[in-house]
């Protein structure tokens, strides 16, 4: 290879790294810290969550538990993005 060849690999390397060091560096706030969304991905307080412990805990019985198996369903139409209202009628 030519050295004419070279540097302009090198040229483009290094104009690639400069690019994304500050795209990098645009994506932090002033105090250094990646920025984060404002609003967490699941909230605090999840009324399911506690009720899918409780069965989990149960183990076997809760294959028999009328709650857990709402839950379940519950959990199921989350999942699958359900509205609970239509959910029933299919």
């Amino acid at each position: 290879m030519e050295g004419s060849v070279l540097a302009r690999i090198a040229a483009i390397v290094f104009v690639a790294i400069a690019i994304t060091a500050a795209l990098v560096e645009m994506g932090r706030d002033e105090e250094g810290q990646a920025t984060r969304s404002a609003a967490p991905l699941m909230p605090e307080v999840d009324p399911l969550r506690a009720e899918q412990r409780r069965c989990q805990e149960l183990g076997e019985a809760a294959a028999s538990d009328p709650d857990c198996l709402a839950v379940w369903a519950e959990t199921r139409d989350r999942f699958l993005g359900r509205d609970r209202d239509r959910a029933g009628g299919e």
